[in-house]
């Protein structure tokens, strides 16, 4: 006697929707997505296809499964076992156990079916039922009212769990058939399977569009770096662009330095991997991605060579390594030295400008300067922040101009920065640290010294004229941050002394410089540039959906 084998229901009188057997669901009709479910678990001997459709039959003679067609055959009630235990009583000559995996839950996978048969088996049960969760208040309805079927009086931790069958799959052992009494079969032990967001039966339209949206759905991996000598805008570009992808599931990977970036994904709730000892290539591939979205500034080669070779479909921010070449879309808005092509993207059309910018209030034009803004970034390692300070802090004082200073979550300097300004004394001088908020920071300001980094086309948005100091080299190449867009580039901060800091600043206070600055930033417009890149990213999904499709649909 074999030990297992699996029956599919599939009547095509008991539909709901005209031919929802034979209906294709993301590319796949429900018979023979269950049939290929099946086929992933068991030899097509071992499957049971129960009918009342020619049609469905041949389905399944040219799928190599067996297949028993009766035009009479309706199942109706809730409890199909019942319905169908004289054709499980002859399946009970060849096999200890049934699983009954119904066509019309479509969510349901092979792994769910080798994990309910391994949870039966390890239980020692009888059967097996699919369930889901339920979170809401259940009631019993006595005569005109209500009774709580939960002890309202109980406390938490005496509360009773209640689960809703979904006929997704049952397992049952055979003997059981032997135990019953007229209509009723003996229960034994039942165990669940909580199926939960895979538990839909299509009962209706609705669940049709549902199921289908969700089994189009695909798995996109951010992999990305933040640390303070980096700074943490790969991380805030990468959460923003993952708020805008909601067809999809969305992860996190992050680099084995990247502790900064796990603290700030972690307040979105997104699921995050760490890198642990392995290559990175093995932790992102091990999470099965369809399109994986790197902002770790210049990959590899080797990197790129393993995830392309598997498939998997890349897009990459700021990188200008050798790996560059393997991504299918390369997005390097900072830089604006090479002409964009299909896969390769340069220049300002393509920064994208965070939501919350799009409803700020931006800067009208005014005479007179009462707002300075000091922001350095997310990390700001080398304390930029103070020396600038402390060079334009007497200016703001004689002249009764307010300073904001804002640093970022990785601002390392926050408790001496505060007993410094305690130590100034100077009411003019306002200290943020790790606001969510930045465009509220950028309201009201009239000029700004900041990095080279992405905050410059933040604030070239906000109309405000800017000093800008690079960190690095490699800012001083985002050439977006001169004079034909409103800002004074002063150069790398660590090449520049106090006395040309301070005279530039100065030259910044005249109102006809300020002008002509605002002027230039007045015209520019980054708000479009977003959706221009999140729809490159659907495109190249989309570009995989029709092999993903074809490969559901293989036997």
């Amino acid at each position: 006697m074999k030990e297992r084998c699996i029956v599919i229901p599939a009547i095509k009188k008991n539909a709901v929707i005209p031919d929802q057997l034979v209906k294709k669901l993301a590319g796949v009709t429900l018979v023979e997505r269950a049939i290929n479910t099946a086929r992933s678990v068991l030899p097509g001997d071992d499957i049971m296809v129960l009918t009342d459709s020619q049609e469905i039959a041949l389905i399944c003679e040219r799928a190599g499964v067996r297949h028993h067609w009766n035009k009479d055959l309706r199942f109706t009630s809730l409890d199909i076992v019942t319905e169908m235990r004289g054709l499980l009583t002859e399946l009970a000559r060849e096999y200890e156990h049934c699983m009954i995996l119904r066509a019309s839950c479509p969510l349901l996978t092979w792994v769910d079916v080798e994990d309910a048969w391994k949870r039966y088996r390890d239980a020692h049960a009888d059967s097996l039922v699919t369930v889901k969760s339920m979170r809401q208040r259940i009631w019993n309805v006595q005569g005109e009212g209500l009774e709580s079927l939960l002890d309202e009086g109980a406390g938490d931790d005496s509360e009773k769990t209640m689960v809703v069958e979904s006929r997704a799959l049952i397992i049952l052992r055979m003997a059981l058939l032997e135990k019953g009494n007229g209509h009723t079969l003996g229960r034994g032990k039942i165990v669940p399977y909580f199926l939960n967001d895979r538990a839909i039966e299509i009962q209706g339209y609705q669940d049709w569009w549902i199921c289908e949206h969700l089994l189009q759905r695909r798995h996109v991996v951010f992999v990305v770096a933040g640390w303070p000598a980096i700074g943490m805008g790969h991380v805030f570009r990468a959460l923003m662009l993952a708020h805008e992808i909601t067809n999809h599931k969305v992860s996190f990977v992050c680099t084995r330095e990247s502790e900064l970036a796990v603290e700030s994904i972690a307040r979105k709730d997104y699921k995050i991997v760490r890198q642990g000892n392995e290559d990175l290539a093995d932790t992102v591939l091990h999470m099965r991605p369809d399109l994986v979205v790197n902002d770790i500034l210049n990959t590899t080669s080797a990197y790129m060579a393993r995830l392309t070779t598997a498939g998997v479909r890349c897009v990459n921010f700021e990188d200008e390594g050798p790996g560059a070449d393997w991504a299918r879309l390369v997005v390097n808005a900072l830089y604006e030295d090479r002409d964009s092509n299909e896969r390769l993207c340069y220049g300002p059309d393509y920064f994208c400008l965070r939501d919350e910018f799009l409803g700020a209030a931006r800067n009208p034009f005014r005479a007179e300067l009462k707002t300075v803004l000091i922001t350095f970034g997310g990390t700001d390692l080398n304390d930029c922040s103070r020396r600038v300070l402390d060079i334009i802090e007497p200016i703001c004082r004689a002249y009764g101009i307010g300073i904001r200073l804002v640093a970022g979550p990785g601002y390392a300097h926050k408790d001496a920065m505060e007993a410094h300004l305690a130590r100034l004394d100077n009411p003019l001088v306002q200290f943020t640290w790790a606001t969510n908020v930045m465009s509220r920071m950028m309201e009201g300001a009239d000029l700004a010294i900041c990095s080279a980094g992405r905050t410059v086309y933040e604030l070239a948005h906000m109309r405000i004229p800017s000093m800008v100091l690079a960190h690095h080299e490699r800012e001083a190449r985002h050439t977006f941050a001169r004079p034909r867009n409103g800002f004074a580039f002063v150069g790398i901060m660590d090449r520049v002394s106090d006395a040309k800091i301070r005279n530039v600043f100065l030259a910044m206070l005249k109102n006809s410089r300020r002008q002509r600055f605002w002027d230039r930033q007045n015209a520019l417009n980054f708000t479009a540039n977003k959706a221009r890149v999140v729809g490159l990213m659907q495109n190249i999904l989309q570009e995989g959906a029709a092999g993903a499709q074809a490969e559901s649909a293989a036997p």
